[in-house]
């Protein structure tokens, strides 16, 4: 029986990356794009990506990033299924590489516990190109998880991972039931069930 599920945030229960509609508005879209989906394949280092791409943020306004992260698109189906596993006593954590200004907010309107992402620096109003937080390393996710399973003293045969890119492993070593959501093959190549179709909710036929 699941007791905790773990999910990545951006590309699993939103519907995009934030870090690129970031970027996009910013004007360095493709720049960002680029390092991003190479990460997400597992062919650089997450902590060296998601620093550079930060950095192609500086300048940015504070209450611009906020305005967007605050008006992302929620996947389909995100709401009806944490809303069942919370239905069944599950504890739901989100794991992210991106960003607090993010995954705070959606707890309220997805209705997870806890949330667990990264802060982009800002002085005066404005980003600096600096970022720190939960959520730096490619391992990141996998380290929370375990101090949370022993927190709560739930296994790994009670934990489910989700997500959909290369920094989603070090959680899928931990959890028993291992969903690849619409996920870059690296990941589909570690999971046992693997949903393709943009609607969460199809998890539930699984569990």
């Amino acid at each position: 029986m699941i007791k905790l599920g773990a999910f990545d945030f951006d590309s699993t229960l939103m519907d995009g990356e934030t870090i690129d509609i970031l970027a996009d508005s910013y004007g360095v879209g493709d720049e960002v794009s680029k390092i991003t989906a190479s990460a997400m394949r597992g062919e650089i280092d997450f902590f060296e990506a998601l620093n550079k791409r930060v950095a192609l943020l500086k300048g940015m306004s504070e209450k611009k990033v906020i305005d967007i992260c605050q008006n992302l698109i929620y996947m389909n189906g995100a709401k009806e299924l944490i809303k069942e596993l919370k239905s069944r006593g599950v504890t739901v954590v989100v794991f992210s590489g991106g960003f607090r200004y993010a995954t705070s907010y959606a707890k309220n309107i997805l209705g997870f516990d806890a949330d667990f992402s990264n802060i982009l620096h800002a002085k005066d109003n404005v980003l600096t190109g600096l970022v720190g937080g939960d959520m730096m390393f490619g391992f990141s996710k996998g380290d929370m998880l375990g101090r949370i399973q022993n927190l709560l003293n739930i296994s790994k045969d009670e934990t489910m991972a989700v997500g959909d890119g290369a920094n989603d492993l070090s959680m899928f070593a931990l959890a028993n039931t291992k969903v690849a959501f619409c996920a870059k093959e690296i990941l589909k190549e570690s999971a046992d069930i693997i949903i393709n179709e943009k609607n969460l909710a199809n998890i539930l036929t699984h569990i």
